[in-house]
């Protein structure tokens, strides 16, 4: 073969990875940057898209970064997997707020959830083993599950059984190459959360299947009319040491800029999970990780008052939605989403167009009414909509309205 011949194949090669190119946009993201720039050309754009907190981070979790910053020993590297002393409230954080004992060296601090969930997929997944993922989910955790040459499998829960999985559901889905269950209670994107007798059911069903459970345990400490958090780590100790929590400061401190997150799992494979990271980012910013610090180990009164506003937002935006005729949105009873079913308004005239899924009903949307939501497809099947409440009442009401408007006759 001559170089003439090496140069041709050379040049046929694809410019992206396969691996990569096959990645889909984070489609919250994607949302809340189109808000922005139409924000920034003028338009006066309502963002429903972000789940971000419109609140500041409380001020002792700033003074705790400023006082950091002017430290020099937080001007170096530090340890790939983490500040002993934050890797340490962590684990005390934990037994207090979900039950569940740990040591340090249980502990990999990340840069932000989205990093914890990666190389916790990474570490777990060979190329082929499968994923049970409850539907409708957070848009970034099958993306990861590929990245680690493993295989979501899609296990759908509507709106008649409050977007809630069962046990008979995962069974059906289960396969000799299915590995690991993803569980998230209380969910992005839909707000349910899971009694504590699901929670046990569900993880049992997975200890005796042998399956690890990684959970997701970031909107803990958001949920509404008295129903509470449970973590499957406590509530199916069947499990041993086959579960890994996901966590993070972004959305219960008002902190999603911060990017402090972490994961908590057997020493074995936190270890490997900390390898990864050595060779990825290494240590997360040190200044961000005394700020995560000082929110992990101070009260949660600044957490309550948030949640008071969230809950506020959370009942006017569910009654505003049901209020249109074609909108069916169930309670959500955690984290700050509203996830409406919205097929009864496909096919129906809008301007004259007629959209026929939720994707093209969300453009149609943000286009005319100037109000920004993420689409079903984003998160599973078409004819849904995803709505954060995590912003202003103002604003809220102002985009409800619109909806309203745009979308025509009210019950």
């Amino acid at each position: 073969m001559n170089a003439t011949t090496d140069d041709s194949l050379r040049a046929a090669l694809p410019r992206i990875s396969e691996r990569i190119g096959s990645i889909a946009e984070s489609a919250t993201l994607a949302v809340d940057a189109k808000a922005k720039a139409l924000k920034a050309a003028g338009r006066p754009v309502i963002g429903f898209g972000a789940g971000e907190p419109d609140f500041a981070t409380p001020d002792y979790i700033v003074e705790a970064a400023i006082d950091a910053a002017r430290q020099p020993r937080f001007h170096r590297y530090s340890p790939a997997g983490g500040l002993p002393e934050l890797k340490q409230a962590i684990a005390e954080k934990t037994l207090r707020d979900s039950g569940y004992a740990v040591e340090p060296a249980q502990v990999l601090v990340t840069n932000g959830g989205k990093q914890a969930v990666y190389e916790s997929f990474a570490t777990l997944l060979d190329p082929g083993d499968e994923v049970l993922v409850p539907t409708p989910f957070w848009t970034t955790y099958p993306e990861a599950i590929r990245l680690a040459g493993g295989v979501p499998v899609e296990v759908f829960a509507g709106p008649e059984q409050g977007y809630l999985v069962t046990v008979d559901q995962l069974e059906e889905a289960l396969t000799p190459r299915t590995k690991v269950l993803l569980f998230v209670s209380p969910s992005n994107p839909t707000g349910a959360v899971y009694t504590a007798d699901a929670v046990r059911e569900i993880g049992e069903w997975a200890a005796a299947r042998g399956l690890w459970v990684v959970t997701d345990e970031i909107y803990e400490h958001l949920t509404y009319d008295d129903v509470p958090f449970t973590s499957i780590a406590t509530a199916a100790p069947s499990l041993g040491d086959k579960v890994v929590i996901l966590n993070g400061v972004a959305k219960t401190y008002a902190m999603t800029g911060w990017r402090v997150g972490w994961m908590i799992g057997p020493e074995d494979l936190v270890r490997a999970a900390t390898n990864l990271q050595s060779h990825a980012t290494s240590n997360v910013s040190n200044v961000p990780q005394m700020a995560a610090l000082a929110a992990v180990s101070g009260p949660l009164t600044a957490v309550d008052e948030m949640k008071v506003a969230f809950d506020r937002r959370r009942r006017a935006m569910v009654a505003g939605l049901n209020a249109i005729d074609g909108v069916e949105c169930p309670t959500p009873h955690g984290a700050f989403y509203a996830y409406a079913d919205v097929r009864g308004l496909l096919g129906r005239s809008f301007d004259g167009v007629r959209p026929g899924s939720s994707a093209e009903l969300a453009a149609l949307i943000l286009e005319k009414a100037e109000v920004a939501v993420v689409p079903g497809e984003a998160f599973g099947p078409s004819g849904y909509l995803r709505l954060s409440y995590a912003l202003g009442d103002e604003d809220l009401a102002t985009g409800v309205a619109r909806l309203q408007e745009f979308l025509g006759s009210t019950r």
